[in-house]
C-alpha cells in the first residue's frame, strides 16, 4: 500500500513541469518576421532594447518567455501599423515602468544612475593621484 502511494506521489511530482506549460496559442507575430525588411529591422532594434519582464536579464528579442513572445508580437503589429519605435517604447514605459528599457532616460529619478559612475571614476582618480604623490615624496 505504501509502495503504491509513493509511486502515485512520484508520478504527480514528475508531471508538474508538463502542467506548467502554457496552453495559450502562440501570438501571430511572436516568432515570425515582418514581410517588409525595413520594418523588421526597426522592430528588431526596438525589441533588443527592451528588457523581458520575466527573464529580467534578456531582451524580449532573445527571451522564450510567453510574455516576451506577446511583447514581440505587439511591437511587430504596431510597427506594421505605421507607429514609430519611440512611440511604442514610450507606451511600454508608461505601462510597465522605466525598468523595461535598457537605456533609461535622464530625468529626476534616474540621474544618479548616470552620475554615480562618473563620480566613482573621479573619486578613484583623486585617490590614486594622492597615493602617487605620497609615494613620490617618500622616494
Amino acid at each position: 500500500m505504501i509502495r503504491w502511494l509513493a509511486i502515485v506521489l512520484l508520478a504527480f511530482g514528475l508531471s508538474g513541469p508538463v502542467h506548467a506549460q502554457s496552453r495559450m496559442p502562440e501570438a501571430e507575430w511572436a516568432n515570425r518576421q515582418l514581410p517588409d525588411a525595413a520594418q523588421e529591422a526597426e522592430a528588431r532594434e526596438l525589441m533588443e532594447s527592451l528588457r523581458c519582464l520575466v527573464c529580467q536579464g534578456q531582451s524580449i528579442a532573445d527571451s522564450d518567455a510567453d510574455m516576451a513572445q506577446d511583447m514581440r508580437a505587439l511591437v511587430r503589429r504596431r510597427i506594421a501599423a505605421g507607429e514609430e519605435p519611440e512611440e511604442i517604447r514610450n507606451w511600454l514605459v508608461d505601462r510597465y515602468g522605466r525598468w523595461i528599457t535598457y537605456d533609461p532616460p535622464i530625468d529626476g529619478v534616474t540621474w544618479p544612475l548616470w552620475l554615480l559612475p562618473i563620480a566613482l571614476i573621479g573619486a578613484g582618480v583623486w585617490l590614486a593621484r594622492g597615493r602617487f604623490r605620497r609615494r613620490g615624496k617618500e622616494s
